[in-house]
């Protein structure tokens, strides 16, 4: 790849991302109420990918192997904790990452 391809291609993906975040904003008005799938999708869809990550990022938790899962399940204990703590999203995150890392390199 030339380097004017490069940067064309990272224009373009420029592009097309901020013109996906700007549509919603273009489609739908202050004025008008925006369509009730959209408001049950704009409910429904967090907590689903949520899950849905949760689940992946478990599917190779063997809890037949030393340390059984251990630590993966107090990284989601402490995520969970930190979420209902402060009610944000950026400390549980953050925080139930740092305490696996450290678990796992230190613990387990």
């Amino acid at each position: 790849m030339t380097m004017l391809e490069r940067f064309l291609t990272v224009a373009i993906c420029v592009a097309a991302t901020q013109f996906t975040r700007f549509l919603p904003f273009l489609v739908f008005s202050d004025k008008k109420e925006p369509p009730g799938l959209v408001v049950y999708l704009g409910k429904a869809l967090p907590p689903a990918l949520f899950a849905m990550l949760t689940v992946y990022s478990l599917r190779h938790v063997s809890l037949a192997v030393r340390p059984y899962g251990l630590p993966e399940l107090l990284g989601l204990l402490i995520t969970g904790l930190l979420y209902f703590w402060k009610r944000q999203i950026l400390l549980p995150i953050a925080g139930g990452t740092i305490a696996y890392m450290l678990m796992i390199r230190l613990i387990f």
